[in-house]
Formats: structure tokens, C-alpha cells, sequence
């Protein structure tokens, strides 16, 4: 069965890195809905745990990808089940572009 993104249709973003020149990409379905979560997560990051998502690692490759500068910090975590898990942060800007539609 074939899975549409009518949820997250195509959508088009200046990216502006901390460091280097701004650059456009397009991205949509579940690419477009994590760089929107970093985006609106700012400099605390999002991980898989606070922001559920099946494949978060599949969107960070993804996005980087396309020049989406992006680190992975490594935290620990307790509980029954204790170990480690990604915390992603965005080192850029988006602005939703007059092209596409963006949140």
C-alpha cells in the first residue's frame, strides 16, 4: 500500500546556517515535520523521546543531506530501561519561502 503526504505536502525553506551562505531546499512528509520540530525546538534540541517519531535518525540523514547543518549530542537516560539517546540541534535558521508552504 502506498503512504501520500497530504499531511505534509511540499515545502520550501531559506536555509541560514551559523556559519556559511543561506540556501533553499524542499522537503515534505515526515523530513519536512522534523526540520519544522527543530526549528521550533531552538537551542534545547529535540530527542525521539520528547518529540515520538519512528525514524528519527532516517530525517536527521535525510536533512544533512541536503546541507542541513544538524549535531547529535549523546545523553543518558534512566529508568527499567537505561541508556542513551540523540539529542538533535539545529545550527541554522529556516524561513518558510514564498514558494512553498511551510508552518
Amino acid at each position: 500500500m502506498a503512504q501520500n503526504n497530504i499531511g505534509w505536502p511540499d515545502a520550501t525553506f531559506i536555509i541560514t546556517p551559523t556559519e556559511g551562505h543561506p540556501f533553499t531546499i524542499t522537503v515534505k512528509g515526515r523530513d519536512r515535520w522534523a526540520l519544522e520540530q527543530l526549528a521550533q525546538a531552538g537551542i534545547k534540541g529535540c530527542t525521539p523521546i520528547n518529540n515520538p517519531a519512528p525514524r528519527w535518525s532516517a530525517y536527521i540523514f535525510n536533512l544533512r543531506g541536503m546541507g542541513v547543518p544538524i549535531i547529535t549530542h549523546t545523553e543518558a537516560h534512566e529508568g527499567p530501561f537505561k541508556g542513551t539517546h540523540a539529542r538533535y540541534k539545529l545550527l541554522a535558521t529556516i524561513t518558510p519561502s514564498a514558494k512553498g508552504e511551510a508552518a
